[in-house]
């Protein structure tokens, strides 16, 4: 009788694996975005399509295989969003079939034939794919890392085979294979190198002398070498001037390109060595803590807890009603490893060290800042801006691996204690309904399927401005998605996008002023919405005409005495011992500038305009805002109406807010969803009530009927209740 572990090792049930992957993959297209996303998404998304450069560090494998992915799938007809986002859910699947075929061959050497440990690794795949963050993040390409889980996956059997087989002519194919992967991987994101610790105690623990030789040693270091060739493409594409092109880090010379690409960004080229060490984040060293480790701890804690049963409880709080599946899959995890502890020692070295990595060694490396709701008492500058569970994407669905080889062992030792063996294991089975714990209590909260929002709120805000306006943004959330409507949908071109934050860098501020140069500057199509703005012609000069060596120069200053900048038809006095820091100083430059040919508009009346001392000549065109450069209390101001102080007393260009409000906007998930999951996003709808509100009382001013005031009310009720979380997704008030 053949052996179970021969077999396995002699014949891995790949086509188990792929069954696995495909189910999963099925699972995710099913729940997938039907468009862009906030955060990153819109990015990546335009980035991927454009072939342009993301932020720093550029992630150009990434960009390859994505674009590529993308254009094998555009005969299909989907719309370029679905197809990347479909790469996130393959990416993310094909990771679950690989994790399949280590639970497999971890259970071949617990169960006695080979159906039970089959049925087990499914149960593993199933739990792992269904994790909270592993699932919202495979339905949607809102970062890179499902690419980087495939790759820990990958890795992970390649060690697996590496030491089932290694004795075999030929077979340091396996190690080769990793080498080259995690050295492409780390082009796409560093959290690919993520196996290596483990990866380096399996080679010691097995048959190392058989890898040194130079022969070997040769072959490794210049795949090693071929996978890092992939960040090339930076400096390629950056001296190309794409439109997206974050960090611009383009090089003087091939030599000093490699230099920086070999090196890791430590010699050579500066401005793709600032790309590649991230420098404009400004990331201390892991030994200055951010937070307490012990915080930071709490927080994957909190992460860990939702990944199981997110949906019984719509706080972001450990809960109560969460806290026994979370205590159930940490345990079925380690219980995992001393499976695999019985299986194979070798082995387990290795998934422990791993798991190790994916946990403790990972909090420490990412040393984040207190939690974003966990410490939302705290000063936003001393926690993060959002949750940050997607960092763990890999940590998580590895333990859903973990916790189903868990599974798999609990159930073979309760059938161990059964009747008659032919039957006990079908006795016991019911065990294994555990697996589906993820799928019933995750699904409402990570499925994305039907989820418009972010594209729909970009384009709102695209179609509020005038032609060749000027569109200050403040952050991601109206920044990117601004990019991916402009990018891949291919509308409204014409308007400049500036966000603030990248004012303070140099590249920018050059790079904006190139794209509107005459020339370059793309033009309006007055048939995309007919009759929505009158159309112009397009101007005659870049937004700012300041030499670009000047621009450089701007940095910081404390004003010595009072400073009165001029804008046609108004003037704006800041007072002595004001700061004025660069991204505002450039943004007065460029208003100064552009006004007379450009409309200036704002996203916010809160952000940049109200730094600036603006906010006073600002009237609402729907969600955005235009600096009117005249004075609104004594010029003439037809079609103006100022709202009640009690809404805030916002100046409202009524006809023109109405017309995009009831003829051009569009709210599919904006007014009418029953989950928000992310709360760090709920600002979006909440605009939307806020507009609607403020809408109803200048509609009212003006004597609009009461029928309609009242429908504009309801409309900001049912805003509200979306940027509440939701009718299911709204935290419960807790009552002494």
């Amino acid at each position: 009788m053949i052996d179970p572990i021969d077999e396995a090792i002699a014949r891995p049930p790949y086509l188990w694996g792929i069954v696995a992957g495909l189910a999963a993959f099925l699972l995710y297209a099913v729940t997938l975005a039907p468009t862009t996303a906030f955060w990153d998404t819109s990015e990546y998304i335009a980035t991927a399509h454009t072939l342009g450069i993301p932020h720093p560090p550029g992630n150009p494998f990434f960009l390859a295989v994505a674009k590529t992915w993308s254009l094998l799938l555009a005969p299909t007809g989907l719309s370029v969003a679905v197809r990347i986002n479909l790469f996130a859910a393959a990416t993310s699947a094909a990771a679950t079939g690989f994790f399949y075929l280590i639970a497999h061959r971890i259970l071949v050497g617990i169960f006695d034939e080979p159906r039970f440990a089959r049925i087990g690794a499914l149960t593993s795949s199933l739990i792992g794919a269904t994790a909270f963050t592993v699932w919202n993040q495979s339905n949607v390409n809102e970062k890179v890392y499902t690419l980087s889980v495939m790759i820990i996956a990958i890795v992970s059997w390649l060690s697996v085979r590496w030491h089932d087989r290694g004795d075999e002519p030929g077979t340091e194919r396996y190690v080769l294979w990793a080498v080259f992967l995690l050295a492409i991987g780390s082009t796409s994101h560093m959290m690919s190198v993520l196996p290596a610790p483990a990866f380096l105690v399996l080679l010691v623990l097995t048959r190392p002398l058989r890898l040194m030789t130079l022969a070997f040693l040769g072959r490794a270091v210049l795949l090693g070498a071929l996978g890092l060739s992939f960040n090339f493409l930076l400096p390629i594409r950056a001296d190309l001037d794409p439109v997206i092109n974050e960090g611009d880090p383009a090089c003087a010379s091939v030599a000093e390109a490699a230099a920086s690409v070999f090196s890791r960004g430590n010699v050579g080229c500066p401005a793709l060595n600032s790309t590649l060490t991230r420098e404009q984040y400004q990331t201390p060293p892991v030994w200055q803590r951010k937070a307490p480790f012990s915080a930071q701890m709490a927080t994957f804690m909190q992460y860990f807890e939702w990944q199981w049963a997110r949906g019984l409880d719509a706080s972001e709080l450990p809960s109560s009603s969460r806290a026994p599946f979370m205590l159930l899959f940490l345990a079925l995890g380690f219980a995992g490893l001393y499976a695999t502890w019985v299986s194979d020692r070798t082995l387990f070295a290795y998934l422990a060290v791993l798991a190790t990595t994916l946990t403790v060694g990972l909090v420490v490396y990412l040393n984040f800042k207190h939690g974003y709701s966990l410490h939302a008492e705290l000063p936003p500058g001393d926690r993060e801006v959002r949750e940050r569970d997607y960092f763990y994407v890999a940590t998580f669905s590895y333990w859903g691996c973990l916790s189903g080889i868990g599974l798999a062992w609990a159930w073979h030792t309760v059938a161990k204690g059964m009747g008659a063996e032919a039957t006990r294991y079908r006795q016991t089975a019911p065990i294994l309904l555990i697996a589906l714990i993820p799928v019933g209590l995750n699904w409402a909260w990570a499925s994305r399927s039907g989820d418009y929002a972010a594209r729909d709120w970009a384009y709102d805000l695209l179609m509020s401005v005038e032609p060749y306006a000027v569109l200050f943004t403040n952050g991601d959330n109206d920044t990117f998605p601004l990019w991916y409507v402009q990018e891949v949908e291919g509308i409204r071109k014409d308007v400049t996008v500036i966000v603030g934050q990248y004012l303070y860098t140099s590249w920018y501020p050059r790079q904006l002023q190139e794209l509107t140069r005459p020339g370059t500057q793309r033009t309006f199509d007055a048939t995309s919405v007919p009759g929505l703005h009158e159309d112009r012609p397009a101007p005659t000069e870049p937004l700012t005409t300041i030499d670009p060596n000047v621009l450089d120069q701007v940095s910081t200053i404390r004003l010595p005495e009072d400073v009165t900048v001029a804008f046609p038809k108004l003037a704006v006095t800041y007072p002595s011992g004001m700061v004025l820091d660069r991204s505002q100083q450039i943004a007065l430059r460029i208003i100064n500038d552009s006004a007379v040919e450009r409309p200036i508009y704002f996203s916010s009346s809160s952000g940049l305009m109200a730094q600036l001392g603006l906010d006073r000549w600002g009237v609402r065109h729907g969600l955005t805002t235009k600096l009117e450069l005249r004075n609104l209390e004594t010029d003439e101001h037809e079609g103006m109406i100022q709202g009640s102080p009690e809404y805030g007393g916002v100046w409202f260009d009524l006809e023109k807010s109405l017309k995009l409000y009831e003829e051009i906007y569009e709210y599919r998930g904006l007014r009418d969803r029953d989950i928000w999951a992310d709360r760090s996003t709920t600002m979006m709808p909440f605009q939307f009530y806020v507009m609607a509100l403020q809408l109803s009382d200048v509609a009212a001013l003006d004597g609009r009927s009461p029928e309609f005031v009242q429908r504009l009310q309801d409309d900001a009720e049912a805003f509200q209740i979306v940027a509440a979380g939701g009718p299911r997704g709204a935290p419960k008030v807790q009552t002494p």
